[in-house]
């Protein structure tokens, strides 16, 4: 059974469609290379399938092992992903808003691989699986758009991944 957003923080705030709040949905995601590509048209469909949520200081927004069917994006606040390795917690990224998370577990419905926790009052937008079936549905454009962003975060990822864990990899192989 999949895990809810924040489903224990008791002090979540459940502020709606992200539509009520485009402006600050913009402001949040438009800098990002990432969403280079979306037109402020599309940044008003995508908001039609995301809900936000304000959650407080040092709120588990998601946890490492738990099973996941949405990714959510930083829109206001500040929040850290965690990972466990023997026993200990580490900070592996500090999340700035327009960063999404949670996008692997959207996809496969598989366990989250960290855990993020807000390190101030926070604002997110969450896309469900369910929404982004409706909005492939919908908007096919626009669904297959956000999956091929999806895609690029995903293979940045990775990248990324094998250049730390790696040394020296990706250059013999250019």
């Amino acid at each position: 059974m999949p895990s809810n957003f924040a489903e224990f923080e008791p002090n979540l705030e459940r502020l709606g469609c992200a539509s009520d709040f485009i402006n600050e949905l913009i402001d949040a995601i438009e800098p990002h290379p990432l969403f280079e590509d979306f037109s402020r048209e599309e940044y008003a469909l995508l908001s039609n399938y995301l809900l936000c949520f304000g959650v407080p200081r040092q709120a588990v927004v998601i946890r490492e092992g738990d099973t996941g069917d949405f990714l959510a994006i930083l829109v206001t606040g500040s929040a850290v992903m965690l990972k466990t390795y023997a026993g200990i917690e580490k900070v592996v990224h500090a999340l700035a808003p327009g960063e999404i998370f949670g996008e692997t577990s959207l996809i496969d419905g598989q366990a989250r691989r960290a855990t993020c926790i807000t390190t101030e009052p926070s604002d997110f937008a969450v896309l469900t699986r369910r929404h982004l079936d409706s909005m492939l549905d919908d908007h096919p454009r626009l669904g297959n758009k956000f999956l091929l962003m999806l895609l690029n975060v995903s293979a940045n990822r990775l990248r990324n991944a094998t250049a730390i864990m790696l040394p020296g990899v990706q250059e013999n192989l250019a």
